[in-house]
């Protein structure tokens, strides 16, 4: 068993800090229209009614509306073709006025989910979702960062200054975080492991991580007896349970060993839609030939 410090962990106030990313992003917009009269916009698309999507999607559309941008809702019922779902990304691809697009997921089963995602303009893919983009991330090229692990590097630079020389452990291995996210912190010179389900005695790495990023999707999963005192905890599960929503870590056995956690909610999830707004800007300087804002970019 690990000791325990004498104060329990910092919490990580990811709603605070997108509120802060969210403002200044709301600043550069307002730049970028005055000086060069451009309005960055995100299409968001959604097929089918489910009903956390639909949730998540007018999320989306207020928070874009809000920084200044314009906002491009496309609602589709859920026996939409494939073809027809292919062509509407198609116009959008070919819109000027769209320099992000989106499309929600999980969608319809009789839909090619990855197909449907290759299909966007690597340049408009501000998931980061692309065959294209996940490419250029693990080679070291510019590429426009799946929302939640850039939301979490954020979060892990403003309370480590530099990840170099880190012990990292990512748990999780899906395309959506865990593998970006590992790329990002090689990136900033983190040495770093992928844990998941096969892996052997994973409180044992655990143990010796100095940043735990736990994506595996089961409720309170990591335990506080796992965890090396003073580490960083970065929790991007969301998961439902009776007693309402829980983070992958067992928050409480956790915070009293660790040095700092991401609280669920209000840790990793205000992040993921604020550094989607980042991506739609940095898309729209990036096509526009402008600067790129400071600190929105891995």
């Amino acid at each position: 068993m690990t000791g325990e410090l004498a104060q329990p962990a910092t919490l990580i106030d990811g709603k605070a800090f997108a509120a802060r990313l969210r403002g200044r992003i709301a600043q550069e917009v307002a730049r970028i229209k005055a000086d060069h009269g451009v309005t960055p916009g995100l299409a968001v698309v959604l097929v089918g009614e489910d009903p956390a999507s639909s949730v998540y999607v007018r999320s989306k559309g207020r928070a874009t509306v809000e920084v200044g941008m314009n906002s491009y809702e496309h609602r589709l019922p859920a026996e939409t073709s494939q073809a027809e779902l292919l062509a509407l990304i198609a116009r959008l691809n070919a819109d000027a006025a769209v320099n992000g697009i989106l499309v929600q997921l999980p969608l319809p089963a009789h839909l090619d989910e990855t197909a449907v995602i290759n299909a966007i303009a690597p340049e408009k893919d501000v998931d980061g979702f692309t065959v294209l983009n996940a490419g250029r991330l693990a080679t070291g090229q510019r590429a426009m960062v799946p929302c939640t692990p850039l939301g979490c590097l954020m979060l892990l630079r403003d309370r480590l200054g530099s990840l170099s020389g880190k012990d990292a452990l990512v748990i999780g291995r899906s395309n959506i975080v865990g593998k970006p996210m590992a790329q990002l912190m090689l990136a900033d010179s983190a040495t770093v492991t992928v844990a998941h389900s096969r892996t052997t005695d994973l409180p044992a790495l655990c143990r010796r991580a100095d940043i735990v990023v736990a994506a595996v999707g089961r409720p309170r999963f990591v335990q506080g007896d796992w965890i090396k005192p003073g580490a960083v905890v970065i929790d991007v599960g969301i998961n439902r349970t009776e007693a309402g929503l829980v983070g992958d870590v067992d928050f409480e056995s956790v915070r009293k060993v660790a040095g700092a956690i991401t609280p669920v909610p209000g840790g990793v999830g205000p992040m993921t839609i604020a550094c989607l707004l980042a991506n739609t800007l940095t898309a729209t300087a990036r096509v526009n030939g402008l600067a790129e804002p400071q600190g929105l970019t891995p």
